[in-house]
């Protein structure tokens, strides 16, 4: 492999990271990229080279999170713990069909997500606390198997989806949601490599450099959106989503 591939594939991770970081969504700058410049790989050998990328940034933006914002960790472990065998059933299912499918019922959803994060401006704002405990855990075991799944076999805006569930059902406010998404990120980014060793879908040439540069990326991506707080995280938020839409968009309309 050229050392100017492996510097943009690089280049491409640290951006992932940084905006995985802020609001998910970072598997749209490092899966195009790296699909382009390394077009001998098959995709299931891509996907699961990039989850360890995906992990490292994951791990080093949810330890800036530790530090300042406060988890609910009693939610957070029944959601990891589902979340890790949700997404490696996922990802053995996309080593065996193709995940087309879904692309245009995505496409609707992110355009409803996008016209409604734009037009309620106080959407994730602040906290909700009239949530009962039940309706938490039950909303939890929900998002943990749904999205989990979703990461393994699918994945691009993963993160974006885990905050969105945070706030509207569990009752977050953005900050709040980052943080704690990016745990249970860990939790399905760690299932779906489980799968990708096992299956030895791993480029570790290539995974390793830029799992370096994606955990840089999460660093600075994780201290910039505790600093600036909620009204920067939902307008970061809804970039990720348009971006999102856009990607699926081409898919559906370009490529099929």
């Amino acid at each position: 492999m050229e050392v100017s591939v492996l510097i943009i594939l690089c280049i491409a991770a640290f951006a992932a990271g940084f905006v995985d970081a802020i609001v998910g969504g970072g598997g749209l700058i490092q899966t195009p990229v790296t699909l382009i410049v390394m077009p001998h790989l098959p995709v299931s050998t891509v996907i699961g080279t990039l989850k360890i990328p995906a992990f490292s940034g994951t791990s080093f933006a949810a330890a800036q999170y530790l530090r300042k914002v406060r988890m609910d960790w009693k939610l957070l472990l029944v959601m990891m713990v589902l979340a890790v065998p949700s997404a490696y059933v996922g990802s053995l299912l996309l080593t065996r069909v193709s995940n087309d499918f879904m692309k245009p019922l995505l496409l609707v959803v992110l355009s409803l997500l996008a016209i409604y994060t734009y037009a309620k401006k106080n959407f994730g704002q602040q906290a909700d606390k009239s949530h009962s405990s039940r309706q938490q855990l039950l909303y939890a075991v929900i998002i943990s198997v749904v999205v989990g799944f979703y990461d393994g076999f699918i994945g691009p805006g993963t993160g974006s989806f885990f905050v969105l569930a945070f706030i509207s059902l569990l009752g977050f406010d953005f900050l709040q949601a980052s943080a704690n998404a990016k745990m249970v990120n860990l939790a399905t980014n760690f299932g779906s490599i489980c799968l990708f060793v096992l299956k030895g879908k791993i480029v570790w040439a290539i995974a390793l450099p830029m799992a370096i540069s994606n955990a840089l990326g999460g660093f600075i991506g994780a201290r910039l959106a505790v600093n600036r707080g909620n009204t920067f995280i939902r307008i970061f938020f809804l970039m990720v989503v348009i971006g999102t839409l856009i990607r699926f968009a081409y898919d559906v309309f370009c490529k099929g």
